[in-house]
């Protein structure tokens, strides 16, 4: 079996489009809140804005993880995306630490607003991000760069729906701290989200054994193929979303051939995939040589 090369390329042509609506909707409302003294308004403006920066980070990311391999860069910039959504998800944390000081300082120290601007602007801003939301909602299943730009384009969304909430309970029934509140809560998720990102980003980034994977049970599997005798100095680590490695040595019980090897190898590679979702295999083959025969040894 040769090896699988299933890989998902996305153009990255919808999270243009959603940079585009984000800056039109940062634009806006950095001028509606300097109009109408709503701190709120400005601070999802400045929420957007990093956001928008965010997005340009993994639209530049997606376009160098598409360049191909090189005599320099033999893995071409394959894990460029994944630098760009550990960056963003760390982003999303800084955002909501940002958030919940603003929303204590409001709490505190309410101003008074011209409710009506916030409110039309928080619409504007919910519907543009809505739309953002919608574009990138089938790419984040499929890459963590798309995921993380998407997790920004939905706390957006989330934000300005706040701030619509705030501005009509202030309009109609000055209730003036719902808006801190709901400031809170979207802070609070954003470190949830952000945090469940920025772990597996960091895991992708330092070679972590993906979770799923129990090396004792992929070793198990190998050694039910017959002539081998003992897998070990195992390495299993993702290289980005779509390519998921393997490289060990293997110890065989009989001095085979090259040609023995090729086929044996074939079973190992249809078994690591279709059990292990592995794709990259590759095997160092062995026979009575002198080294550690333990699982995993430090290099």
């Amino acid at each position: 079996m040769a090896e699988n090369h299933s890989h998902t390329h996305l153009n990255g042509i919808n999270l243009f489009y959603a940079i585009l609506l984000n800056i039109l909707i940062t634009a806006a409302q950095i001028i509606g809140g300097l109009l109408s003294g709503s701190l709120a308004l400005l601070s999802d403006a400045l929420h957007n804005f990093t956001d928008v920066v965010s997005l340009i980070i993994s639209y530049t990311a997606n376009h160098f993880a598409r360049k191909k391999a090189s005599l320099n860069q033999t893995f071409g910039y394959k894990r460029a995306e994944i630098i760009a959504a550990f960056v963003n998800a760390l982003t999303l944390i800084v955002i909501a630490i940002f958030l919940i000081i603003e929303a204590v300082k409001r709490f505190y120290h309410p101003e008074p607003i011209q409710t009506g601007l916030v409110i039309w602007l928080s619409m504007v801003a919910i519907i543009g991000n809505g739309l953002s939301v919608v574009l990138l909602h089938s790419d984040s299943k499929k890459n963590i760069n798309m995921r993380s730009a998407y997790l920004h384009l939905l706390t957006d969304m989330l934000a300005s729906v706040a701030v619509l909430i705030g501005g009509v309970l202030m309009k109609y029934y000055q209730i003036y701290w719902i808006d801190s509140f709901l400031t809170l809560v979207i802070a609070l998720y954003l470190i949830v989200v952000g945090y469940d990102l920025t772990n597996k980003s960091f895991g992708f980034l330092m070679l972590f054994t993906p979770k799923h994977i129990h090396i004792k049970d992929l070793v198990e599997a190998v050694h039910q193929v017959p002539k081998v005798n003992k897998l070990h100095h195992i390495h299993v680590w993702y290289l980005n979303d779509d390519e998921l490695h393997l490289e060990a040595h293997l110890d065989f019980k009989e001095d085979i051939t090259l040609t023995d090897f090729n086929a044996i190898l074939l079973q190992i590679e249809q078994i690591l995939h279709d059990q292990f979702q592995i794709n990259h295999v590759n095997i160092q083959p062995e026979f009575q040589k002198e080294d550690p025969k333990d699982f995993i040894v430090q290099d």
